[in-house]
């Protein structure tokens, strides 16, 4: 079993249930291998996280931005917990190296290791929420990932190809996109998706990704190349 302490002392932070930190790095896959572990895959952790993560960003938002409209905000928050976002920040942290995976999935980078570091950084803020409470996952939050927030706004990194198509849409034809998953396939741990975008009941363009946030991006992107609207 690998030595967390070396992340406990970077990070600043001293589990009190070495096992919940543990969890949060445990790969679906890595159970495959090793059932006698004892310890759940850490989806659940990942799942409350989530959860976290989005209420301290949003509160942050909520009292940092009093002029800002919902709209803006939750542009914001979006590129700040997207899974490109979370997972070059799980990298800085150095995640990669306590990830617990199969064999196989060990040999996985690009894509497929992108969406498990950023699964992972939502599972640790869900162990530290479990273990040390809600001011400590805070503190986590505003101290890595809250830094990244002026770069996203100087850079206007939150027009992303899925929000610009909305407000496109909405400028020229006066609809909202919809997304709807058309198609899913693979093992439960690398599940791919295939996502369309319709404007009313008719479909533009489809895209695929790892998870549904990055197939509705690809859609996006691909809708915006079909309506021939500049894209920024």
């Amino acid at each position: 079993m690998k030595d967390f302490s070396p992340l406990e002392k970077k990070l600043g932070v001293k589990f009190k249930n070495k096992d919940l930190l543990t969890q949060a790095f445990v790969h679906r896959s890595y159970l495959n291998e090793n059932p006698e572990l004892g310890l759940e895959q850490n989806e659940r952790l990942e799942f409350l996280g989530d959860a976290v993560l989005e209420l301290v960003v949003t509160e942050h938002l909520y009292k940092e931005f009093p002029d800002k409209a919902e709209g803006e905000l939750t542009n914001w928050r979006a590129a700040l917990v997207n899974a490109k976002m979370l997972s070059t920040l799980a990298e800085e942290l150095g995640f990669n190296n306590f990830l617990l995976l199969s064999r196989g999935e060990a040999k996985e980078l690009g894509k497929a290791r992108q969406y498990i570091l950023a699964n992972t950084y939502e599972s640790f803020v869900g162990s530290l929420y479990l273990d040390l409470g809600y001011q400590e996952s805070e503190k986590f939050i505003k101290k890595y990932l809250l830094p990244k927030l002026p770069e996203i706004i100087e850079k206007k990194l939150y027009k992303d190809a899925k929000s610009y198509f909305q407000e496109q849409s909405q400028d020229k034809v006066g609809v909202t996109p919809a997304y709807k998953v058309i198609k899913e396939w693979g093992p439960d741990h690398k599940k791919k998706f295939t996502v369309g975008v319709y404007l009313d009941n008719d479909l533009v363009a489809e895209g695929e990704g790892y998870s549904k946030q990055e197939a509705e991006e690809e859609a996006a992107k691909k809708a915006l190349e079909v309506k021939k609207w500049s894209s920024k």
